[in-house]
Parts: C-alpha cells; sequence; structure tokens
C-alpha cells in the first residue's frame, strides 16, 4: 500500500511531469541541432559543368555553396576543350545538400603515347586489330614485292618509317605497308627486312 500510495502521491507525479519536460526539451534541441549540422531541408541544385573549365567551375560551386572533389584527367577527346569537364558526379541538375562534394573528370592537353607493338611479318588483320585495340587508326595500304601476301613490311605514320617501340599520339593513324605475294620464296631480288624498312623511308 505505501508503494502504490508513493506512485499517485503529488511529489511523485510532479516529478514524473518535470521527466517528460525535461525530455521534451532535450529531444527539442537535438533535433535542432541535428537540422543545423546536417543542413535538413537545404538543397542545392546541382550546376551542368560540362565542356567548362577548372576555375570557372570552382566559382559556379562555391556560388551554390556546393565543393569541387576529387579531379579525374580522362584522355584527350577533341570533342571538349582542352582541360574542360567532359564528366561529373552528381549530374547537373541534381539536388543535393549544401557543402556536397562534385567530382568531375577533366580532358586531358593532349593525347597520350601509345607504344608501337612488335607486327613486323603478322597478317594485315592481326595487325589492324592490334593497332585498333590499342587506340590507333588505321590509313592507306601499300603493297612492295615480297613471297608472304599481305605480311606487314612496315608502318608509316606521316610519311615517315615507326618502327617497335616507338610512340605515337593516341588515335594516330597508321599506314600499312603489306607483301604483294608476288615473289616466290628465295626468288632473287625478294625484299628484305632492311630493303623493307629503307623502301618504306
Amino acid at each position: 500500500m505505501g508503494l502504490l500510495k508513493f506512485i499517485f502521491s503529488k511529489t511523485f507525479l510532479i516529478q514524473i511531469g518535470l521527466a517528460i519536460v525535461a525530455f521534451g526539451v532535450i529531444l527539442f534541441a537535438f533535433s535542432r541541432w541535428m537540422a543545423s549540422t546536417t543542413n535538413h531541408d537545404e538543397f542545392k541544385e546541382v550546376p551542368n559543368l560540362e565542356g567548362k573549365k577548372l576555375d570557372i567551375t570552382k566559382s559556379l560551386l562555391e556560388e551554390r555553396d556546393l565543393v569541387l572533389g576529387d579531379v579525374e584527367y580522362k584522355d584527350y577527346d577533341p570533342k571538349y576543350p582542352k582541360e574542360a569537364i567532359v564528366e561529373q558526379n552528381p549530374i547537373a541538375g541534381a539536388k543535393v545538400k549544401s557543402g556536397r562534394k562534385i567530382y568531375v573528370s577533366v580532358n586531358k592537353s593532349e593525347y597520350r603515347l601509345v607504344r608501337i607493338p612488335n607486327l613486323k611479318d603478322k597478317t594485315q588483320r592481326q595487325a589492324e586489330s592490334t593497332l585498333k585495340a590499342i587506340g590507333f587508326k588505321i590509313g592507306k595500304i601499300t603493297y612492295k614485292p615480297h613471297f608472304a601476301k599481305d605480311a606487314v613490311m612496315g608502318l608509316l605514320h606521316k610519311g615517315k618509317t615507326i618502327n617497335e617501340n616507338d610512340k605515337l599520339p593516341y588515335t594516330s593513324v597508321i599506314d600499312l605497308v603489306l607483301g604483294d605475294g608476288e615473289l616466290n620464296y628465295g626468288e632473287k631480288g625478294a625484299t628484305t627486312t632492311e630493303e623493307t624498312s629503307q623502301v618504306a623511308q
């Protein structure tokens, strides 16, 4: 009876009431603090950065209380100006909170250099597929006297001979010098590798 009487006493009810009020005040204060630290309901629209230079990008983001994140450089693409933004994350028009980092990819100022592989005596199909796979383009096809038809005798770039381990810019156009298959193996006058290089020059 003593415990039950205490529970329903005025003193106990007042303490319970004060505890509820204190809990409510703490909960309200915590929710306000969370709203202020997480920018609750404060969203910014991500601007379109494609084609813009980095300095302009930083200004556009700062105007909207956004931050430029990590910058990744991608292989040169002639569709975009040098050092211009080609991709962004989040995308343009996305709604994000203030202070959000925007990550961008930038167009390099020039093509990267690619090493020329060993294509000597490879077939035309092998040479073309290899060169295309590493980023080159195939230009003109010319033929020279040789017993192996369509075998690679030499490579040219802008009229100059290129050799294994030489480096050219990505997407460069490479001309192929192939054997015409007109000579018999061992026939006098068959073109040697050294002669092929001189002819290609």
